[in-house]
């Protein structure tokens, strides 16, 4: 019985390493369009949240933070209405929030995986307005 040769076995486990580096590229792009995804979704429910905050208090927050403690302008606060995590998207970045709006009564924005204003693909902006 012969037995496999060094050059053998490194063949195997360079063509292994590569392999592994590609599934692991592959599921790295999917998990990072699944974290755009679900910070699309959160941006809309931050926004009901909001929205729920205006209805009781007249206007929306002046601060997003506003809607996890009581800030002293807000009589009839209710909260509260969103936990701290709430405030942060997938990518570990703050949403941007804007009262009032550019676009509305208030601009919130979920700016992708890079957490900057601009770009495109997993880096481009999502408003409450779009």
């Amino acid at each position: 019985m012969r037995g496999f040769t060094l050059m053998e076995m490194l063949a195997v486990i360079v063509l292994l390493g590569i392999v592994a580096a590609i599934v692991v590229t592959q599921v790295g792009k999917n998990v990072d369009k699944g974290k755009y995804g679900a910070g699309k979704a959160q941006l809309a429910t931050l926004g009901v949240k909001i929205e729920n905050y205006a209805l009781d208090n007249g206007t929306p927050p002046r601060q997003l933070s506003d809607l996890v403690s009581k800030p002293a302008d807000a009589p009839h606060w209710n909260g509260p209405y969103a936990k701290a995590s709430d405030l942060i998207d997938p990518f570990g970045h703050p949403f941007g929030y804007k009262y009032p709006g550019t676009h509305g009564s208030f601009d919130l924005i979920f700016y992708g995986q890079d957490g900057q204003p601009g770009g495109d693909g997993l880096n481009a902006d999502v408003g409450n307005w779009q």
